[in-house]
């Protein structure tokens, strides 16, 4: 069974296949995670989506990693260039993630707390709606070995945490 795992930091750092960036739909990147890759991995990342966008909100794309020790990042469209985002686009951005995943043959893919940021969106529900769509992706003869919430910011770690050991709890 493939895992599920919570860390606390800076999701450039972890040693991942694939990272998700917590995307706009026509895929620049300004601020907090998407500016954290683009800082890391280089302008690079950046070029390469916006090549790619617009996509719909809800969809992923794929580009390079860069510097990044990652060989891929996910652009996950979780939100439009309004910056708002809601329920549905979030599991439908978490999905289009994991499919990105499984096309490119990875083994381990890190998430942000996607529209939590600049979306704005509570971190419990994010957690709540991310850890349910992977485990149900999971459950169906994923290739994946291993998902990484990684979690910069306290608060969510500890709504990450907290969902997944409730989870651990029910199975």
């Amino acid at each position: 069974m493939p895992s599920i795992a919570v860390l606390r930091g800076d999701i450039t750092q972890v040693e991942a296949e694939a990272i998700v960036n917590a995307a706009n739909n026509a895929l620049w990147m300004g601020g907090g995670v998407a500016g954290a890759i683009k800082r890391a991995g280089g302008e690079e990342i950046e070029a390469e989506a916006v090549q790619q966008g617009p996509i719909p909100v809800g969809d992923a794309a794929v580009t390079g990693a860069g510097r990044l020790a990652a060989r891929y990042v996910i652009h996950a469209a979780v939100m439009g260039t309004d910056l708002k985002t809601d329920a549905e686009k979030i599991r439908k951005a978490t999905r289009s993630s994991l499919i990105r995943a499984e096309e490119l043959g990875v083994r381990s893919i890190a998430f942000p707390a996607l529209g939590t940021g600049v979306g704005g969106f509570p971190y419990h529900k994010a957690a709540e709606i991310m850890s349910q769509v992977v485990q149900e992706h999971l459950s169906q003869h994923s290739g994946l070995d291993e998902v990484i919430f990684v979690l910069y910011d306290r608060e969510a770690y500890v709504a990450f945490e907290r969902r997944l050991s409730e989870g651990d709890e029910a199975a």
